[in-house]
């Protein structure tokens, strides 16, 4: 059976240490928003489409993260938060952090799943596949 992959070339869903989780490659788009946001909305797609709840893996390296961008992400986290168990983004800055946090209140968007920053990708993925919240 060949191997399920994302719209961003993700294995569909990844393991790691003994567990699943769904990864998604925001990073790397630098000032393309308008690609950022088609790759965004692709996944969503993609994962709405599939069955059962997953832990969910994002990173936004190299990425700059508009307040567009920013407002976007929260609605669509909102709209996959009954297939998403977890949430760990990595490649934030400590700034876009809280302006996320800020614009997703702004927009009316309330994470009612566990959500984590990290630096590292490893710690997150961790993170995700372990039993703690």
């Amino acid at each position: 059976m060949p191997l399920k992959k994302s719209p961003g070339g993700s294995i569909f869903p990844y393991y790691y240490k003994g567990g699943e989780l769904f990864g998604a490659h925001y990073g790397s788009f630098f000032d393309e928003e308008e690609a950022l946001l088609k790759r965004m909305h692709a996944e969503e797609e993609f994962l709405l489409e599939t069955s059962g709840r997953l832990p969910y893996w994002i990173d936004f390296y190299e990425s700059r993260l508009t307040e567009r961008v920013l407002i976007e992400f929260s609605k669509s986290i909102d709209r996959m938060q009954g297939h998403i168990t977890k949430l760990a983004i990595v490649g934030c800055s400590s700034r876009d952090r809280k302006r996320l946090q800020q614009l997703a209140k702004k927009a009316g968007v309330e994470f009612m799943i566990p959500l984590r920053f990290f630096s590292d990708p490893e710690e997150a993925k961790t993170w995700l596949v372990s039993e703690s919240k």
